[in-house]
């Protein structure tokens, strides 16, 4: 990766390491193990935990668990080469050998593309269901682990209105849609988790993570915000599917990184948090910021006005006050610095 790019995402994190050396003391002198731990969310938690090392001598250790591992050390050999990581190849699906010296265990692993989960559905609920339950049954062997927390999705809340959506709403899924898949079942990993915080005693976070934008995301990811981005950059009209109405939020990841940490470290066993920004703008709002950032002369195409006014914007309320949680990089800075990344990348 061009240098260029490591300095942006390193000037992220540095921004925000006087409140992660605040709150994430645990993790000094630990090791964290990361399933998922190549994908969005790994990297950049990756990104802020060397960071830390760099910067305030925290001496995390991080084991990044994929299947995949040789793209990702094409792809961010900074991370790939260092003597605080280690890469590990392995299915979530299958036994997992996790050193006795983990601390905190991170399960991040299922992609949260609707394409994978509409065209390969079987396997998107096997990896899910039985990855989480492969995971949590090693995690519960360890005789040294703290905490674990366990990524699930805001899918799981399915629709409810226009109000944010806090961690106690009850989700309301049609279970016989194939797009209910992926969040049905997240939906049966958080019992899951439940059963073994109850059974076990494992003590076991839920991480709810709504939507981001920042660098690491690929623009060809079936997203609105990717798209319109995407299109901006080629110079064509930006296209939205719908009348533009839906209301969503976006957080930027070197927040969502931290949030993460937090929730792993300080969150209450048995609980679910929410991640994301609850500042919320609408899909048309959306595509004319990117139009003004990005410089686009093309127009913002509107191509089917129904009546769709729907919401997905979670309350934050429960991270802000239990865990001193907020949101730094508003929806403009974030949009701002895909730019610079995105441009970057040409």
């Amino acid at each position: 990766m061009r240098s260029h790019l490591t300095d942006l995402i390193r000037r992220d994190c540095e921004e925000i390491c006087p409140s992660a050396v605040t709150l994430l003391q645990e993790i000094k002198n630990q090791k964290l193990y990361i399933t998922g731990g190549t994908g969005f969310v790994g990297t950049w938690i990756a990104e802020l935990v060397t960071c830390l090392n760099d910067k305030h001598g925290f001496n995390t250790g991080l084991v990044l668990v994929a299947r995949d591992t040789d793209s990702f050390r094409e792809r961010a050999p900074h991370i790939a080469s260092r003597k605080d990581i280690q890469l590990v190849s392995a299915d979530v699906r299958r036994t997992l050998e996790i050193p006795d010296d983990v601390s905190y265990l991170l399960h991040l692993a299922a992609s949260p593309d609707n394409r994978q989960h509409v065209s390969n559905p079987i396997v998107t609920m096997e990896t899910i269901t039985g990855g989480t339950g492969n995971v949590l049954d090693s995690a519960s062997k360890l005789a040294s682990l703290k905490k674990i927390l366990v990524a699930s999705s805001g899918q799981v809340y399915g629709k409810q209105g226009n109000a944010k959506i806090s961690e106690n709403m009850p989700g309301t899924l049609n279970s016989n849609s194939i797009t209910s898949v992926y969040p049905e079942a997240k939906r049966y990993a958080e019992t899951l988790c439940c059963a073994y915080w109850s059974s076990c005693k494992l003590p076991v976070v839920i991480a709810r993570p709504f939507s981001f934008i920042g660098p690491y995301q690929g623009l060809d990811k079936p997203w609105a915000i990717n798209n319109f981005i995407r299109d901006a950059l080629m110079d064509n009209p930006v296209r939205i599917i719908g009348n533009g109405m839906p209301v969503r939020s976006y957080m930027y990841p070197s927040d969502m990184a931290l949030w993460f940490l937090r929730i792993l470290t300080s969150g209450t066993a048995g609980l679910a948090y929410n991640v994301g920004s609850p500042s919320g703008i609408s899909l048309k709002d959306v595509a004319e910021k990117v139009m003004q950032y990005f410089g686009a002369a093309a127009d913002v195409i509107i191509k089917n006005m129904n009546d769709d006014f729907s919401a997905f914007v979670p309350d934050d309320t429960f991270c802000r006050e239990s865990l001193n949680l907020s949101v730094t990089v508003p929806i403009d800075t974030a949009l701002r610095r895909s730019l610079e990344w995105y441009r970057s990348l040409e």
